[in-house]
């Protein structure tokens, strides 16, 4: 906020959105703003349909009185779509402004096929998801992306992503939003790209954990990577390479190659890929992540001890990933995701990392799961298409 007696449309909007101030007496009394202009600015709000009258409050004087009226965020007045790219399987959804997914879709997308590719079927998913839901295309507001990568936040574009050939510098954004308007006919609109862990941290942080001020979550699917949100907001790092754990070297890993290129990287060894691969050379049938989920939903013991043993790997990092931010949540997520490997964590971790780091832990696993990506795509698309400076300049270009 700019400071009391300047806050603009877009800070109340804040103010009623965060449930800060939700009556127009509260936004006087927090902003310093006198009565009419508050009145004045809400009145835009109200125009642009983002802002609705609530029920009365309680009475705030013992003298009695009417009730103060309560404003609300509309989440009525757009939608937003969002999509979650794995290496051979993606969802895309429609949501209310609010996180409630109004319609999904999953199923085989393929990676390797290109961005061209990829992103046009997305398109093409959005469009019937629309139908499915009852929505227009006139009524989205933006879209949000996850893909299993590092992604530069500035352009949206991934940057030298080791399971993503063929992605490297492309432009999602641009691509995305010509889809949409191709397969809908409704115009462009914003389209925010990020790191999968990161959407996912975000997603599960804000919906079940909105007061833990450090919050890990841990992705263990194909490759292994973290998703860190500190302070309410995601932390990328310079150029989106924060939380890239599965590249971290390892003892055990000496002799096993990454896709990345190199030897020893923690996710050669105790990804979903990686386990798969282990249990194949044992002549078990699995090729990938999810294969070896299915394969531990269905206790075969062979699948639980190898599960285990990445645990351990991934916990022996993880000592050092919570020494370092003192979380108060560390998650574990994706298709490894279960009891064998979360034992093998916890058994690494609390071994190795200090006991002062770990006293006010608490170790989870997913509570969104396979939605956690679709629900943190939407929740960046709203955050920054009502943060108060865009607020201010979707206003005036509505003439309001």
């Amino acid at each position: 906020m700019t400071g009391r007696g300047q806050a603009s449309a877009g800070d109340l909007l804040e103010l009623v959105r965060t449930g800060r101030a939700t009556t127009r007496g509260a936004l006087q009394q927090v902003t310093g703003l006198s009565r009419a202009t508050v009145g004045q600015r809400l009145e835009r709000l109200f125009r642009a349909g983002w802002l609705r009258e609530g029920a009365g409050g309680p009475v705030g004087s013992p003298l009695g009185g009417r009730p103060s009226i309560t404003l609300e965020f509309d989440d009525a007045h757009a939608v937003v779509l969002a999509a979650d790219l794995d290496t051979r399987h993606a969802r895309a959804c429609v949501l209310t402004l609010t996180g409630e997914i109004l319609a999904e879709h999953g199923g085989t997308l393929v990676i390797e096929d290109g961005p061209d590719v990829v992103l046009g079927e997305l398109g093409r998913w959005f469009a019937e998801l629309l139908e499915k839901a009852g929505h227009r295309p006139s009524e989205v507001c933006g879209i949000g992306l996850a893909v299993p990568g590092p992604v530069d936040s500035e352009t949206g574009r991934v940057v030298q992503p080791p399971i993503m050939p063929g992605w490297d510098g492309y432009d999602i954004r641009g691509r995305l939003a010509r889809a949409f308007t191709e397969h809908t006919g409704a115009p462009r609109v914003p389209v925010l790209v990020d790191n999968d862990a990161n959407l996912m941290a975000y997603g599960e942080q804000r919906t079940g954990h909105p007061d833990c001020s450090a919050f890990v979550l841990v992705k263990v699917s194909t490759g292994i990577g973290a998703g860190v949100v500190v302070g309410g907001s995601i932390f990328r790092g310079i150029d989106g390479g924060a939380g890239d754990i599965g590249h971290i070297r390892v003892p055990e890993g000496a002799g096993a190659q990454c896709r990345c290129g190199s030897y020893g990287c923690l996710a050669a060894v105790a990804s979903g890929g990686a386990v798969a691969r282990r249990l194949a050379e044992a002549g078990v049938r699995a090729a990938s992540g999810s294969d070896v989920r299915d394969l531990l939903a269905s206790g075969h013991p062979e699948a639980m001890a190898l599960a285990r043993e990445a645990g351990r790997s991934v916990g022996d990092v993880l000592a050092t990933v919570v020494t370092l931010l003192n979380p108060g949540v560390l998650m574990i997520a994706g298709d490894l995701a279960g009891t064998p490997f979360l034992t093998g964590v916890r058994e690494l971790l609390y071994q190795r990392a200090l006991p002062r780091s770990t006293a006010h832990l608490e170790v989870v696993t997913s509570a969104l799961g396979e939605r956690a990506g679709l629900v943190g795509a939407g929740a960046l698309v709203v955050e920054h298409l009502y943060a108060p400076e865009r607020v201010e300049e979707r206003l005036l270009a509505l003439g309001m």
